[in-house]
């Protein structure tokens, strides 16, 4: 009898434990399966149907021209690297004159997307962020080179007392990204970052994800790319404010500028909503199939990657950036100027606050100024571009996620090249 029970509890435990188990590795095992460290499984894969259907919105007839390369040239990107959509819109002269898009917003229940149809755009929230701080640092709010316990009255990492508001906005803070090699780590931060399945409203509560991680190097010293130093900063504009960090983007970005399908990015979507579902993409035996990304909270993040978009909401924002009545041409222009270590050089990336300025070659128009930032998200990619000089803004988003961001991203060449060549004509 008493050997039965034995028994018994032996497997009750086993259980237990075996539950406990999965619980806490499964999710480890689907990140590590969706960056391509492990097998997934083989179901769930839909083929990427071959006619494309497509949508678009023409606000300025005299772009009609341009609006036809551009579809055709989404097309053309889109079945190459058998992406289930491509949404792009473009402003001109303070305009938003054109939006389309070509694909399905969910390949399995035959979803077409649409110009309405929000996408997650990653990294490119750091431009959302990057414009609220600059309003604030022209209402004379923050002070972008006063330190953090200025504005933190708890600091969660004594190691972040010399970092300042600047630095944080062009990564040289000395925080590192998510998951770097060589700096003491919060591993329980670290899980979280990786299974992304706690939701956090408070950015500074979402500090616990890494203010156990030490410093790659003192504040100021070296520029490290790190969405968490974004995190940080949204802690301190939520803490000038006393307000949400997203209800203070909300005052300063989105309501200001019509921007009416900017959203923290939902955990996944099956299409509708106008929200697009995010892929995984591989191409089998010729055929191109997508299977739908897993369940992601992205909230820990926001500041720095964690909003989803439309096209055409980013193209408001980038037009903003011009507009000397919201704010003023000054601010822009410290915002877009790429920022110097403590050694007075520049930064190896050009990064400015919030924005990556640089010059992009184009065949046609040689070399062109531009202010922009790229995402890459959890099944889905952005691009948000900026040209000053020609008062063009254009955004790009699709739910892929290629190997090279430029096998996405290039398409900007094509979108620009047409519009430019439309107006040019339209002047002459």
């Amino acid at each position: 009898m008493k050997k039965g029970i034995t028994i018994h509890k032996i497997k009750l435990l086993f259980c237990f434990f075996a539950i406990i188990f999965i619980y806490f590795f499964k999710p480890v095992y689907d990140w590590m399966g969706h960056m391509g460290q492990v097998p997934l499984s083989p179901f769930g894969w839909s083929n990427v149907p071959s006619n494309a259907p497509v949508t678009e919105q023409l606000y300025n007839s005299h772009y009609r021209d341009a609006a036809n390369q551009i579809l055709s040239a989404m097309e053309k990107y889109r079945s190459s690297l058998g992406a289930a959509s491509y949404s792009v819109a473009v402003g001109v002269d303070g305009e938003l004159v054109w939006s389309g898009a070509v694909g399905w917003s969910n390949v399995k229940n035959n979803i077409k997307a649409t110009p309405q149809t929000i996408y997650r755009i990653g990294s490119t929230s750091k431009s959302i962020t990057g414009l609220a701080l600059a309003r604030l640092v022209e209402d004379g709010l923050i002070d972008l080179d006063e330190t953090l316990d200025a504005y933190l009255e708890i600091l969660p990492n004594e190691q972040w007392g010399k970092i300042t508001p600047r630095m944080l906005a062009s990564h040289m803070s000395g925080l590192s990204h998510y998951g770097q090699q060589g700096v003491e780590k919060d591993y329980w931060g670290l899980y979280q970052a990786s299974t992304l399945s706690k939701h956090y409203d408070d950015m500074f509560e979402a500090l616990e994800v890494f203010d156990g991680t030490s410093l790659r190097n003192a504040p100021g010293e070296e520029f490290h790319y790190s969405s968490q130093g974004t995190v940080l900063l949204g802690a301190v504009i939520s803490a000038v404010i006393d307000k949400s960090y997203f209800q203070v983007v909300q005052d300063e970005v989105l309501t200001p500028n019509f921007m009416t399908s900017t959203i923290v990015s939902p955990t996944k979507s099956d299409g509708s909503n106008n929200i697009a579902t995010s892929y995984l993409n591989r191409n089998k035996d010729g055929i191109r199939q997508v299977k739908e990304w897993r369940p992601v909270d992205l909230s820990h993040r926001l500041p720095g990657g964690g909003f989803a978009s439309t096209s055409s909401d980013m193209v408001l924002m980038g037009i903003s950036t011009m507009n000397s009545s919201y704010i003023d041409s000054e601010t822009m222009k410290d915002f877009w100027t790429p920022q110097s270590l403590n050694n007075g050089e520049v930064n190896i990336q050009n990064y400015a606050l919030g924005w990556r300025y640089s010059e992009l070659e184009l065949e046609g128009l040689g070399k062109v100024k531009s202010a922009h930032h790229g995402g890459v998200s959890r099944g889905a990619q952005s691009w948000l571009l900026v040209f000053p000089d020609l008062e063009i803004v254009i955004s790009i988003n699709a739910n892929i996620r290629t190997d090279s961001f430029g096998d996405f991203g290039l398409l900007y060449q094509d979108v620009l090249r047409a519009i430019y060549k439309n107006r040019k004509t339209g002047d002459e």
